[in-house]
């Protein structure tokens, strides 16, 4: 199916995402900040980019900006997964370039069938 890349703190529900979108068949690469993230979107160009807000070294924000400014990764869906609910957090992902903003606790159904609508619309 798809190639996500993920960057995800907290190694619970980064490994929770992982199986998750892998159960649903696809190749999942994980990081574990922002900085990551963005230097791994750089080298993989994935399907889609899954961030986390809150993370060390580069919050999902500064590398949602950066994917997006940066020519070879801008076409990327991105989709925030936090629980910052608030609807300035919520604004905030998407002015920054995000496609989507899914709210922690989510249901592993939610998700796969999030990221399956957002594919879906960005086929090429």
């Amino acid at each position: 199916m798809a190639k996500i890349l993920i960057a995800e703190d907290e190694r619970d529900i980064r490994e929770l995402i992982t199986f998750t979108l892998k159960f649903a068949g696809h190749e999942v690469i994980a990081t574990t900040n922002g900085e990551e993230a963005y230097q791994m979107a750089q080298q993989s160009l994935p399907d889609l980019i899954v961030l986390d807000v809150r993370m060390p070294r580069m919050t999902g924000y500064e590398a949602c900006e950066q994917i997006k400014a940066n020519p070879t990764t801008q076409a990327i869906p991105v989709v925030f997964l936090s629980a910052k609910g608030q609807e300035s957090e919520v604004k905030a992902g998407l002015e920054c370039g995000a496609d989507d903003y899914i709210l922690k606790p989510f249901s592993p159904d939610q998700l796969i069938e999030n990221i399956r609508a957002i594919l879906a619309r960005h086929q090429k």
